[in-house]
């Protein structure tokens, strides 16, 4: 039985004729397995990336090396570009990118369980919101909390785009 939230995330798209891309790095595909668990996932699901390494980020999704110098990996700017590079290359309306140290050590000043978020919003205007937050437990429990989150902050997000907010 899936995860309330993400039963919860699926009735959503389907709700409002959402397709969602992914881009996920921390995470590694969590989110779209989560999903996949739900009968009929295919009418709101488009694609999903798992893209490890800064090369695999810059070729596939189009994150700028300069971006990745200048603020890191595990970084909201790049999380950013990761969900604009998977909804510039798919028909989905609605993308959601990880990045961060799922753990279980820190990399160099970022403590384990730091993920970095984005929710990007096709449309005139596309919008995107970024947040980062701290999960805690071993590097599984981390994986899978931050692909709850991302799921089940989708909603919110798409309400402040509806609303017209802006990050």
């Amino acid at each position: 039985m899936p995860d309330n939230a993400i039963a919860q995330a699926f009735d959503y798209l389907e709700a409002h004729d959402l397709v969602l891309t992914t881009a996920e790095s921390c995470t590694a595909g969590a989110m779209i397995a989560a999903l996949a668990s739900i009968p009929g996932t295919g009418a709101v699901l488009e694609s999903g990336y798992v893209v490890y390494s800064p090369a695999a980020k810059q070729r596939l999704l189009g994150v700028s090396p300069l971006t990745i110098e200048r603020y890191g990996l595990t970084s909201e700017a790049v999380a950013w570009e990761m969900a604009l590079g998977a909804l510039k290359d798919s028909q989905a309306s609605v993308a959601i990118a990880t990045t961060g140290v799922a753990g279980p050590d820190a990399q160099g000043s970022i403590a384990p369980g730091t993920l970095c978020f984005a929710w990007a919003f096709a449309g005139h205007p596309t919008a995107v919101f970024t947040r980062t937050q701290r999960f805690f437990g071993q590097r599984g429990d981390v994986m899978q909390q931050g692909a709850v989150y991302g799921l089940s902050q989708l909603a919110h997000y798409h309400q402040r785009w509806l609303r017209g907010e802006r990050a």
